[in-house]
């Protein structure tokens, strides 16, 4: 029996909740690492800039991580269910790192330069619906949300493939010159969501 039990011991040293709370802890490096080479003056000449690029960028990988987990399970038959949850908040993390540095660091919440900013440079919108989809996704994210809405969540977060949409615009339309970067994780996008539209096999008649 003792072997038995210290083999549960090992399991249980490392729950789902422990690696999710594990993986989310560990990818805010980039983050931690951004502020503080910015603070030391080790980002070039705009650090503000750097780590705003860095932010929405790391935001659109969680993002495309997060939606690449059900097609890993089904075509690859590789499950990391357990770690689509802790994706999906490091992507709205990012995001608000994202428009906190933006709004806060860059425009020092001016309410006047950031209208102009809206006005004069439409990505910024597209930008802002992603980031205001993915907090409502991050608000209902939680156990007890999930059992309050019902057969609604399902439904409600299917707009994370809308969020996905408008972060590839907002992402194209924020060079002011042809970069092919936006456009390589654009197609990355496409292909995980036509992934979701390759029908079911249906199960075999006997006989047939």
């Amino acid at each position: 029996m003792a072997p038995d039990a210290s083999g549960r011991r090992r399991r249980s040293r490392f729950s789902p909740l422990t690696r999710q709370v594990f993986l989310y802890l560990f990818c805010l490096i980039p983050a931690v690492s951004d502020i503080a080479q910015g603070m030391a003056n080790r980002l070039g000449p705009n650090p503000v800039s750097a780590c705003l690029h860095d932010f929405g960028l790391w935001a659109f990988r969680f993002l495309l991580l997060s939606l690449a987990v059900s097609p890993l399970r089904r075509f690859a038959k590789l499950d990391l269910t357990v770690y689509r949850r802790p994706l999906g908040l490091l992507a709205f993390t990012y995001a608000a790192l994202h428009v906190v540095f933006y709004a806060g660091v860059a425009r020092h919440f001016d309410l006047h330069v950031l209208w102009k900013d809206f006005t004069t440079r439409p990505f910024l919108t597209f930008g802002l619906l992603t980031f205001l989809i993915l907090l409502v996704l991050a608000m209902t994210s939680t156990r007890k949300a999930i059992m309050a809405l019902g057969r609604r969540w399902a439904r409600l977060h299917k707009l994370v493939y809308i969020a996905m949409i408008l972060a590839c615009i907002h992402y194209a339309l924020s060079f002011k010159t042809w970069h092919t970067e936006p456009f390589i994780y654009a197609a990355i996008a496409a292909g995980l969501l036509a992934l979701r539209l390759v029908p079911k096999q249906g199960k075999r008649v006997v006989g047939e």
